[in-house]
């Protein structure tokens, strides 16, 4: 039978202790039975699409000094962790909101581009980066397959069934939204784990920051649509269960057919 520990850690680390203190937070997760760590959405910067003006030192290139600093703290707490910077192409200087996956030796072996972006008062994201290029993709390095889509994307759920039609058995959702919409986020989740009958995994940004209503629960929902974890705590450990996913996927409405083949032709 497998199962996958997943800590939920809801804190941003772009202060100037920000590496030490993520470093600490992975080790507390680990001694908690963490066998991987979600962060929030873009943990490493602060929430620089709070307004629309660019600044060059948001962005690094592949491998820069953010990713640099999750491989490290992965490395050094021994447990795998999903966090994200905004990613600039040397060759052509896009930027792309990038979501890394690190394993616990510190090795990426994962990484999603944000594919559907806001444009609104305090998620000028449109500004900061461009939509990601390329599709979502299964993710085997674990227990469990895993898939990777970040905040907006839930709510174009596309890839999300996508990944549950190849098999992945738990979306991992970073986000950065605010308190007041989570109802409306807490419906959706529901929705998307109900439907593609897998777990739905999202940890928010914990607070407001330059002006910017910013924090709300993150949230674990199970493959048949239950909220099995809510919580504003800054770290919490859920275990998922693979006999859920495959239980919810031999009954309805888990064992209807994925029809991309058919809707692809649109």
């Amino acid at each position: 039978m497998s199962h996958l520990a997943i800590a939920l850690i809801s804190d941003v680390f772009f202060q100037p202790d920000g590496a030490d203190r993520l470093r600490l937070r992975l080790r507390e997760a680990r001694a908690a039975g963490a066998e991987l760590v979600v962060l929030p959405e873009l943990p490493l910067n602060a929430w620089s699409p709070a307004t629309p003006h660019v600044r060059e030192s948001d962005a690094e290139p592949p491998g820069g000094p953010r990713a640099q600093t999750l491989s490290h703290a992965a490395r050094d707490a021994g447990v795998a962790v999903l966090g994200g910077v905004i990613e600039r192409d040397p060759g052509t200087g896009r930027r792309r909101n990038t979501a890394l996956l690190v394993d616990g030796r510190g090795d990426i072996v994962a990484s999603y581009r944000k594919l559907h972006l806001p444009d609104e008062d305090g998620f000028h994201e449109t500004n900061h980066y461009e939509p990601g290029d390329l599709p979502p993709e299964v993710i085997r390095t674990f227990a469990m397959p895993l898939g990777i889509q970040i905040c907006s994307d839930t709510n174009r759920p596309l890839g999300t069934y996508c990944l549950a039609a190849l098999g992945a058995e738990a979306i991992l959702i970073p986000r950065a939204t605010e308190s007041a919409t989570f109802d409306r986020w807490r419906l959706v989740f529901q929705a998307n784990a109900l439907v593609s009958s897998s777990y739905v995994v999202s940890v928010n940004r914990p607070a407001a920051e330059q002006g910017v209503p910013l924090g709300g629960p993150s949230i674990v929902v199970s493959p048949n649509g239950d909220v099995l974890h809510e919580t504003t705590s800054t770290v919490a450990v859920v275990t998922l269960d693979h006999e859920v996913v495959a239980a919810a996927r031999r009954k309805y409405p888990g064992y209807l057919p994925w029809r991309f083949d058919l809707f692809g032709q649109s």
